[in-house]
């Protein structure tokens, strides 16, 4: 039997701010709200996973990471999106915001192209693409 990861709840300071960005800047839908008393906000990246966004005080500082892997059109669009928001990005995990990219990094299944920058509640995320 193969597992896969199904959901992950994602700490998040402002519901709202956060759903405003998965959906606009890395495309991916808003599937409503969930849970006891609807205390998750539901973002969807495929037919099989979920970020389930949910309010806290207070986020792990420096946040957690996240690594999206894309096809490469929907890498490009977000990745534009990224640039014409004004949200700072790197091209390595230790130069996050030095506005250049995308880099060479190692995903799960080998080399990508690379975007490192950070969340509304200041988690570090990462967009990445297949050759």
């Amino acid at each position: 039997m193969t597992a896969v990861l199904d959901h992950t709840i994602v700490p998040v300071k402002d519901q709202d701010e956060s759903v405003e960005f998965y959906t606009r800047v890395l495309g991916f839908q808003y599937d409503g709200r969930a849970g006891m008393d609807d205390h998750f906000a539901v973002i969807r990246l495929n037919d099989s996973f979920t970020l389930d966004l949910q309010r806290f005080d207070v986020i792990p500082d420096p946040g957690i990471h996240y690594a999206f892997a894309m096809e490469r059109d929907q890498f490009d669009r977000a990745f534009q999106a990224i640039k014409d928001s004004g949200i700072p990005f790197g091209d390595g995990p230790r130069d996050k915001t030095n506005m250049r990219g995308p880099g060479i990094s190692t995903g799960a299944k080998g080399e990508t192209l690379s975007v490192y920058f950070s969340d509304p509640s200041g988690h570090r995320l990462e967009i990445i693409t297949y050759p």
